[in-house]
């Protein structure tokens, strides 16, 4: 079967590919559209398994909201550069409608489900990997819900390089709740209140701050209190309700929310690249790989 402009055109509509690539998968399997797709897919596979052992420490994250349901994602790549590419924030802004839409449990879930182009999560972000040539991972998402009487907090910082998703409940002001999204993402709190600390995290900093104390050399009489005193102190650097709000210092946020009505539920904050281990590249090194088409 001959091979016409029109139909690489389509192909290349429904996968995403180049149009040399297009061109050359109709014609390795004699104008059969649906065979081409599964020629590039396994291409694009090939492609992905070939930089599955690079570090993906870049990329964004993502906040979508659709109702009262709303998902925070955070798609990883390579390079910030490759993270500004249209094509890759199309990408991000697909998988978060997705997410939304099926509810998986685990980013591991996630990858299993099927789209609506019929492509599996994985077999997308191959497609995506083969066309864009960086190695990109689906990291992590939370879908938060609310009711009609509550409102979504979303942030992003630095174009996404921070994102945040907080609930408020009992006020559908989404200023009060964005501006606690802004203040987690400033001050990055571990919890809400201290009732949520374990008492392992308790037992624990308490003796860090007993030694602390003895080391000082104060008097064995008046430890206990000291310490008491400082793990109070540290209890407000890490629960959000007892942090000053970042937009006023002589207010705390827990009483920014209360006076507008509200109470915090929940919030999650996402920094890109948080807790990967980063790998220092020879810069000469990775040129030569580009040129060699490594």
């Amino acid at each position: 079967m001959a091979v016409t402009a029109q139909m690489v055109k389509e192909l290349r509509e429904k996968t995403g590919a180049g149009m040399m690539d297009c061109k050359k998968a109709l014609v390795q399997v004699d104008g059969d559209m649906d065979a081409a797709i599964d020629f590039l897919r396994e291409k694009g596979l090939s492609s992905a398994a070939k930089k599955a052992d690079r570090i993906a420490a870049e990329g964004t994250t993502f906040i979508l909201e659709e109702g009262n349901e709303a998902v925070l994602v955070e798609v990883n790549a390579e390079t910030d550069f490759v993270a500004k590419n249209e094509g890759f924030q199309v990408l991000v802004k697909e998988l978060a409608t997705h997410l939304l839409a099926t509810k998986p449990a685990t980013a591991e879930e996630a990858v299993a489900t099927t789209m609506e182009n019929g492509l599996t999560v994985a077999d997308h972000i191959s497609n995506a990997i083969a066309k864009i040539g960086e190695k990109i991972t689906l990291r992590r998402f939370v879908i938060a819900t609310k009711t009609d009487a509550d409102s979504f907090g979303p942030y992003l910082h630095m174009g996404g390089r921070i994102g945040v998703l907080a609930v408020v409940e009992g006020t559908t002001d989404a200023s009060v709740a964005k501006d606690v999204a802004m203040h987690v993402a400033a001050l990055n709190p571990k919890y809400i209140s201290n009732d949520q600390i374990s008492q392992e995290e308790i037992d624990h900093e308490r003796k860090v701050l007993t030694e602390q104390a003895l080391n000082e050399g104060k008097p064995e009489n008046i430890v206990a209190k000291m310490v008491e005193g400082r793990l109070r102190k540290y209890f407000e650097e890490i629960c959000v309700l007892d942090q000053p709000f970042v937009k006023n210092p002589d207010q705390k946020v827990g009483d920014f929310v209360k006076a507008a009505g509200g109470t915090l539920k929940s919030f999650v904050r996402y920094e890109v690249g948080e807790g990967i281990e980063k790998r220092e590249d020879n810069f000469a090194e990775e040129v030569m790989n580009q040129v060699n088409g490594n």
